[in-house]
């Protein structure tokens, strides 16, 4: 039985992590959060190149045809370089939906646009994983009316949207009717917002049901959850290179026993994570029976992992931690912003159990 990843996943993270790297890191990061772009159009257009848009779509529509664990590869290298580009509502949760509910003539217009990345898809689930009690979204006639909170990929051409019944519609981001308000949030890499929808005309996904809709929050926490993963380890990393070079009383940090406790626990913490959203990954395409319990434990214990990594990363760097130069905000307002989306710890943690009670 294989454990580890393939030659060909260690490639595909390989491969997206030196594309990154070469277009900016960090400093592309800082770049977008002060440009005002709505678009890294740069990263979206590499990206699209290296066929990471095409990932999850079938190959007669021009994609890899790859799995949900290669998704959550490709999303724990994004979190690591803070990469303000969409992908978990695009690249995962559109193709996912078109696949499973599409009609022939939505999956032959639409996937091969995806995974090309002309076109990108933003996704509105959020009220299914804890909504507001004023937002929510009805079709009736064809229409939709109603708000969508905390959108997934919010820059978008065209969106993936529940209704409170399961149902799922495509709208096009320019529909009459239709009301864009960019919401601000701690996470400045990846834009979010909220829809108003006041008859606007959908188009239904007529294979959509309360199971997929299911199907597409677990893939999305996971994909969260790997996210974090990426940005907790690149916190790790910086948090053990700056103890090694920052020297105090003639010594570097990383000899004092508390620091080296610090580093030591997050370490401790994380790396049994890896394995767990590995696992988590797989199970969402290979054992359905687990998918949706495994999905919640890997979500939440990534919060609170992701959480304390954060945190004790910043207190390595001391008062630097906190500056802009050092940049240590990108990674811990975007492991924050993971945190919450899909569910935060608490709410997961009470779904998982009632799962488990129920049998």
């Amino acid at each position: 039985m294989q454990f580890d990843l393939s030659d060909e996943q260690a490639m595909l993270q390989d491969t997206v992590h030196r594309f990154l790297a070469e277009a900016g890191g960090l400093e592309r990061a800082r770049a977008f959060a002060a440009g005002g772009e709505a678009r890294a159009v740069d990263l979206a257009t590499g990206l699209a190149q290296l066929g990471v848009t095409g990932l999850l779509v079938a190959e007669e529509y021009g994609g890899s045809g790859l799995t949900l664990l290669d998704a959550a590869l490709v999303a724990e290298v994004l979190g690591r370089h803070v990469a303000p580009t969409a992908f978990i509502g695009a690249a995962v949760l559109a193709p996912m939906a078109l696949q499973r509910a599409g009609s022939p003539g939505q999956r032959d217009h639409w996937l091969p646009r995806l995974a090309a990345g002309t076109v990108t898809a933003g996704v509105a689930l959020s009220e299914h994983a804890g909504g507001r009690e004023d937002a929510g979204v009805e079709a009736r006639d064809g229409s939709l009316y109603g708000r969508a909170l905390f959108l997934i990929d919010y820059e978008a051409d065209i969106y993936v949207i529940a209704d409170r019944l399961g149902g799922l519609h495509l709208i096009g981001a320019d529909a009459a009717g239709l009301t864009r308000t960019r919401l601000n949030t701690i996470d400045v890499t990846r834009p979010t917002g909220e829809l108003r929808l006041d008859g606007v005309a959908a188009e239904p996904l007529e294979g959509a049901n309360p199971a997929l809709i299911r199907d597409l929050i677990d893939a999305g926490r996971v994909m969260y959850a790997a996210d974090t993963l990426g940005a907790a380890q690149e916190m790790l990393d910086r948090a053990v290179a700056y103890a090694a070079d920052r020297k105090q009383f003639g010594r570097p940090i990383g000899s004092f026993q508390a620091v080296k406790h610090m580093c030591a626990e997050m370490a401790a913490g994380l790396e049994p994570c890896r394995a767990l959203v590995w696992y988590a990954g797989h199970a969402l395409g290979a054992l359905p029976d687990e998918a949706s319990l495994t999905a919640c434990h890997a979500k939440a214990h990534l919060a609170e992992v992701g959480t304390m990594v954060a945190r004790t990363a910043t207190e390595v760097h001391g008062g630097m931690g906190f500056t802009d130069l050092v940049g240590l905000h990108y990674w811990f307002k975007r492991i924050g912003f993971n945190r919450q989306m899909l569910g935060g710890p608490q709410r997961v943690r009470e779904e998982a159990a009632q799962m488990v009670l129920s049998g």
